[in-house]
């Protein structure tokens, strides 16, 4: 009897183990096939439009689900606005006045609702829109993995301490990088995305005015004119991260850094004598690799960075507010 209480018992436990494998295998490519078979088809399509209307937006739809996933998972906690009982990540130090795009994530999401109400999350909307965002300005492609739901909870505190910084040394972005399972690779291929986009002035000025030898001095001398030396003034000037094919999902952002122009010190340190300097050479020289690595890795972000399934969360009526 008590043999077959004690089966009873490691039976039950594997069953509870099983059901609590990671949330991983429970993402799939046809999750919606059933229950709104025009999902990615509607979301492709808004973003499309977005990018054609403004180039700039491929690069802030990326931006932002990466700025999403670095916090508590691919959850889209990062739309969240303030509420008594939220306090919004978009005012974190790494978002606040800089992070967009969610306007383009609106317009998806009211499309799908339209079409199937309460089934696709503002989560997987935003992870499909930064894959179709990519496609649209010459990137790779990659097969997303469907099932989050959405966060009823953000942590402004997590995105100030999470999400890598503009002047971030290389130690703490491994680090970083390391803390949410990705690789050195994944690191720099992911810091690729820098091909395309615009920083503002605030990020730069310290850079491009300090006269350190890791920065090319007639590049620094051209980001001045648009970058005053002054502490708040232009601090929102904007200029591309990469001056040659800014608007071009390609690997100039490489030979940029190897030559000692990339605008943010955070990129300059891939390449500065140090562990990453190999990466940086491959991809300057292979843009085949660069772009399959960075596929990989936006694969390794959005499916093994603690997604949210199940029922114990939501799927947002609307991408700001929690039902």
């Amino acid at each position: 009897m008590v043999s077959r209480l004690s089966l009873a018992c490691v039976v039950f436990s594997l069953f509870l183990i099983s059901s609590c494998l990671p949330c991983q295998a429970q993402l799939s490519s046809n999750f919606y096939d059933s229950t709104c078979p025009n999902a990615l088809t509607t979301i492709r399509t808004a973003i499309r439009r977005a990018v054609s209307s403004e180039r700039r937006m491929a690069a802030s739809l990326i931006r932002l689900h990466f700025h999403d996933c670095f916090v508590q998972g691919c959850d889209a906690s990062i739309m969240l606005d303030n509420s008594p009982s939220i306090d919004s990540e978009k005012f974190s130090f790494s978002n606040n006045n800089s992070i967009r795009g969610f306007e383009v994530i609106d317009e998806a999401k009211a499309r799908v609702e339209s079409i199937c109400p309460g089934v696709v999350s503002c989560a997987d909307i935003a992870a499909v829109a930064a894959r179709d965002a990519s496609v649209a300005v010459g990137g790779p492609s990659w097969t997303v993995r469907l099932g989050r739901r959405d966060s009823t909870t953000a942590s402004r505190s997590l995105a100030d301490s999470d999400i890598p910084r503009a002047t971030t040394g290389l130690v703490n972005l491994i680090d970083m990088f390391n803390g949410k399972g990705l690789s050195e690779r994944d690191m720099v291929a992911l810091s690729g995305s820098h091909t395309i986009g615009q920083a503002r002035c605030v990020t730069f000025r310290g850079r491009i005015y300090d006269n350190s030898s890791d920065i090319d001095a007639g590049f620094a001398s051209t980001r001045r004119r648009n970058c005053p030396s002054a502490s708040g003034d232009g601090n929102n000037n904007l200029a591309p991260l990469d001056l040659v094919t800014p608007n071009s999902f390609d690997n100039n952002y490489f030979r940029n850094l190897i030559q000692r122009r990339g605008l943010l010190q955070s990129d300059q340190v891939l390449f500065s004598g140090q562990s990453t300097d190999s990466i940086v050479t491959e991809y300057s020289r292979n843009p085949s690799l660069f772009s399959s690595d960075f596929a990989a890795a936006m694969l390794r972000t959005q499916g093994d960075i603690e997604p949210l399934t199940g029922s114990q969360v939501e799927i947002r009526r609307v991408c700001s507010v929690v039902n």
